[in-house]
């Protein structure tokens, strides 16, 4: 039975002391790195791990011109990381955050770039979960340690030098997963240089989610990428290649599966004087 790419609440509390089931809480805040721990400390869905993004799904040893401000992390290191967790490749895993799904995100796709297939989002946020009285606690899960075989997949990854050759290639499509104004190169809050790659299509990450912050429907989803559908690949990039994992999550419910993360993303890009730089919306 094929794992679905996202379940909703009630799904996770039928399931939720399946013992196949893993559950990892990405909270985390951009502008208050330790915002996300301090939560989950108070409290968070039983039997939670929580994974810190620069700690945990990111190699912060790594100057920005070597993957942007978010460098995917060291395999080796990832795997031990997740061996230490208790997941391996039966294990189902439930990856939720409080942030539209942009931090658990980066879990998510990276879960399936060492090749662990079985793996979900949870649909709204933990404080969704928590004001609807759903179960809490602050106890900390028991973890068994367990063997973890990777099986890299490469091609759901593209270099700064593959955008660079494919970036004007009618069949292929840079999708900026960045605010307008970001991608206008209006305002830069967190990287040295405004605007975005000549060439690229801006798709703002949250329009994968409603008002109501649930993901769109499918045919929702299909709407917004209607256009991509013919493309014969699909780069997609944000700030550091952690949001624009809800645009990857969003094109798959979408039936676009041939789709690649730019995981240095702008600000690797912008971290080269000579890395062209575009500040108009592209057709």
């Amino acid at each position: 039975m094929k794992t679905q790419d996202i379940v909703t609440k009630e799904w996770l509390h039928e399931h939720l002391y399946d013992s196949q089931i893993v559950i990892a809480d990405v909270r985390f805040d951009l502008m208050d790195e330790s915002k996300g721990r301090k939560e989950y400390t108070i409290d968070h869905i039983p039997g939670a791990i929580h994974f810190d993004l620069k700690k945990d799904l990111s190699d912060a040893t790594k100057p920005k011109q070597e993957g942007g401000r978010h460098p995917l992390p060291d395999v080796l290191t990832f795997v031990k990381l997740l061996e230490r967790s208790g997941i391996n490749e039966e294990k189902h895993v439930i990856v939720y955050d409080d942030q539209n799904g942009s931090m658990a995100g980066r879990l998510w796709w990276l879960l399936q770039y060492v090749g662990q297939q079985r793996v979900s989002i949870l649909d709204e946020n933990y404080t969704a979960w928590k004001n609807q009285g759903y179960p809490v606690t602050d106890a900390k899960p028991k973890l068994e340690p367990v063997s973890f075989t990777p099986s890299i997949q490469a091609d759901l990854v593209a270099t700064m030098e593959e955008v660079k050759q494919k970036k004007d290639l009618e069949d292929v499509c840079l999708v900026d997963a960045r605010a307008f104004e970001r991608f206008a190169g209006q305002v830069e809050p967190l990287d040295q240089q405004a605007g975005h790659i000549p060439g690229a299509r801006n798709l703002f990450w949250k329009e994968n989610i409603n008002d109501a912050g649930t993901w769109k429907t499918k045919e929702q989803l299909q709407d917004i990428y209607k256009t991509l559908k013919e493309k014969k690949e699909v780069i997609v990039y944000c700030g550091s290649g952690v949001s624009a994992t809800a645009n990857v999550i969003g094109m798959r419910q979408a039936g676009i599966q041939n789709v690649k993360l730019y995981p240095g993303s702008w600000s690797e890009w912008s971290s080269y004087d000579d890395n062209p730089v575009g500040t108009k919306e592209e057709d």
